[in-house]
């Protein structure tokens, strides 16, 4: 597939990305709550995603504080993969800051993802002590001084999404990206005006979380023993949802035998396809099959029929 513009930028990412939000990991302290990823692991996990066509990389400074970005940038290294050739994401953690915090905050995004661009800074949430206003016109700033080359929010409401929208454009910065969460089985953006707004003002939309937790991967549904190795934060909702999602599943798996591809694949596929070039995703990968599967799907089409299919039978998620 070809690569999309985000927002109005002239920044160019593949349709799919990958999200590091898992590569925090370690042996000790907190961090062992977390998977662990080998370095190595980490560094063929980014060749196979860049090799498949991958060249957008999401993380934030919430996972790990540091930890994420430094994993995602000693990988891409490890590879020789050059600054111009990739688009990273980061992400400023507003809750109980003011908005000036970031002049303070991007001094380490920059030191941790070492020689690599950040491309685009977003708020993660919409959750600051300052106003919107005050947080878009710290991003100027930051743009203004070529810390960053654009700016996006995550988590924000239609409203929000204007008023973050309205403050940059008066600064001539065009607000990029919204980064919500987005899959076949969590549909409401496109009832709450999210997606909308988003395709009237040319703002992208990053999706996070497209697999469901993994429940439109079919895996549970092979081998519910699955279940008792994810987090225990998201095993209830995985068990109850299981039946739930069981048809959609089916259809999915049926239109994956028609292009060779994998139910995750065929829910990726429909992700970057269904709102034309809208939608951009960002599956995690914390495996090197992950990341090979999720570059894979930007290799086929799915017709006109088998979008409408899959919105016909996730309906419900609406």
């Amino acid at each position: 597939m070809e690569k999309r513009t985000l927002g109005k930028t002239k920044i160019k990412v593949s349709p799919i990305g990958m999200g590091v939000m898992l590569w925090f990991g370690g042996k000790r302290g907190i961090w062992r709550r977390m998977p662990y990823i080998t370095s190595e692991i980490k560094k063929i996990m980014i060749k196979e995603a860049f090799d498949g066509g991958i060249n957008f990389f999401d993380t934030a400074e919430i996972y790990g504080f540091g930890r994420s970005e430094i994993s995602l940038a000693k990988a891409l290294k490890a590879n020789n993969i050059k600054d111009k050739d990739v688009v990273i994401g980061t992400k400023w953690m507003p809750m109980f800051r003011w908005a000036r915090n970031m002049q303070r905050s991007i001094n380490n995004r920059i030191k941790y993802l070492d020689e690599y661009t950040i491309d685009l800074y977003m708020v993660h949430a919409p959750v600051s002590f300052s106003s919107i206003k005050a947080q878009m016109n710290e991003m100027a700033r930051l743009v203004k001084s070529d810390k960053i080359q654009s700016v996006g929010v995550s988590n924000f409401s239609a409203r929000q999404m204007r008023k973050a929208y309205d403050a940059l454009e008066k600064h001539n910065i065009p607000l990029a990206v919204n980064q919500v969460h987005y899959s076949l089985i969590r549909r409401n953006i496109e009832t709450n005006g999210v997606l909308d707004t988003a395709k009237e003002l040319g703002v992208s939309i990053i999706a996070y979380t497209p697999l469901g937790q993994g429940l439109l991967t079919g895996k549970y549904h092979n081998n519910p023993e699955l279940i008792k190795d994810k987090f225990s934060f998201f095993r209830g909702t995985i068990r109850r949802r299981l039946d739930e999602c069981e048809p959609l599943v089916q259809t999915l798996r049926q239109i994956g035998e028609a292009h060779n591809a994998t139910p995750a694949q065929v829910a990726l596929n429909w992700l970057i396809t269904y709102n034309g070039d809208t939608v951009i995703t960002i599956p995690g990968a914390t495996k090197i099959s992950h990341a090979k599967e999720n570059a894979g799907a930007m290799n086929f089409q799915l017709s006109k029929a088998e979008l409408t299919e899959l919105a016909e039978d996730s309906e419900k998620y609406l």
